[in-house]
This record gives C-alpha cells, structure tokens and sequence, in this order.
C-alpha cells in the first residue's frame, strides 16, 4: 500500500489534471509515478520539463533506459527496475541485456563505459574520480555524454527515491531490483 496516494486522473483539475492529461496523451498511460508526484503539480511539472530536456540529447532511448536500470539496481527500485525493463523492452533492449544492465553490465563496450560512470556518480554521489573520468573519455564517451549521463543520473534518483519514500504500487510486470544486488553478490 502506498504512503503517498497517487492522484486519480478522472477526479484531477487544474494544472494537476492538464499535466496528467498530457502523461496519458503522450505514452498512452498514467503509471503510479506520475499519479503520485501530481500531489505535487509544479514537481511534476518540472519533472516532465527535465525529462524532455535529458530525452532530447545525443543518448539513445535504449541507452537513456539502460542508465536507468543501473540506477535502479544501485537504488534497489523495484518500481524503476520493472518500468524500465518494459520500457527498454520496448526501445529494442534485448531481455538479457537489459537483466544484466539492471545488474551494471552490458554486452556493448560503449555502452558499459556509460553504465560504468552512472554507476560510479551513484556510488560515489558525483566524486568520480580523474582515472574514472580519464577511463571514460578513453572508451569513447565524450563531455557532452559524461554531462548526460549526469543528467540521466539525476532524473533517475529522483523517481528512486521518491519510490521509496511513497512505497509507490508496481504497475508494471514486476523485476526486482533486488535479484541485482545478489546477483552481484554471487
């Protein structure tokens, strides 16, 4: 059960109602996130705003969804693990690909370099290293990549979190973040 309601679309008015209204216009859907954050309209307003700002840049949609699943088994989100598997699912992200991303690795150099760094600004809470950087550049990830994945990394820290904090109901098929870390662990 969640600790924060998430709004019903069919009761919202105002700003809450026109931005719910544009989530369901624009993905087809009106996931548990969406619904909980629109307790707070201008958070979610500015939510959606970064989001598109981040989706614009030179990252993939697959990769973008590859970041996050990183972030999510570094998190232990269970709901972002399971929205992003179905959403990388969805940008071509081949399953085992995307089981092992959840798990910080991935069968493409470039993009292991980039789940490396997410995973090290996590980690580390953005005091990466010069070798960490210096590793990077040298698999080919540029500045404006480096700057993107820091963005990617702050879009998704703020659903992981705000997913823990409002125990937000998985409306997704489920994947456990969870299976990430003892799978590490193994």
């Amino acid at each position: 059960m969640p600790r924060i309601a998430p709004i019903d679309p069919d009761t919202a008015t105002g700003k809450t109602k026109e931005l719910l209204d544009g989530v369901q216009a624009a993905i087809g859907a009106t996931p548990n996130l969406f619904r909980t954050i629109a307790q707070a309209p201008s958070v979610l307003d500015a939510y959606l705003a970064h989001s598109k700002a981040v989706s614009s840049g030179t990252l993939s949609n697959a990769v973008r969804e590859q970041i996050a699943l990183v972030i999510a088994g570094a998190n232990h989100c269970d709901y972002c693990a399971s929205a992003h598997t179905l959403i990388g699912r969805g940008a071509g992200v081949a399953d085992a690909e995307l089981a092992a991303n959840l798990k910080g690795h991935s069968s493409d150099p470039h993009t292991q370099a980039l789940l490396s760094l997410a995973q090290a600004i996590v980690a580390k809470r953005g005091f990466v290293s010069d070798t960490e950087l210096a590793d990077a550049r040298l698999a080919g990830i540029t500045e404006g990549e480096i700057i993107e994945v820091v963005g990617e990394v702050a879009r998704n820290i703020f659903t992981n979190y705000l997913n823990h904090v409002a125990q937000t109901d998985v409306d997704f098929p489920y994947v456990s973040a969870g299976e990430a870390e003892a799978a590490a662990a193994a």
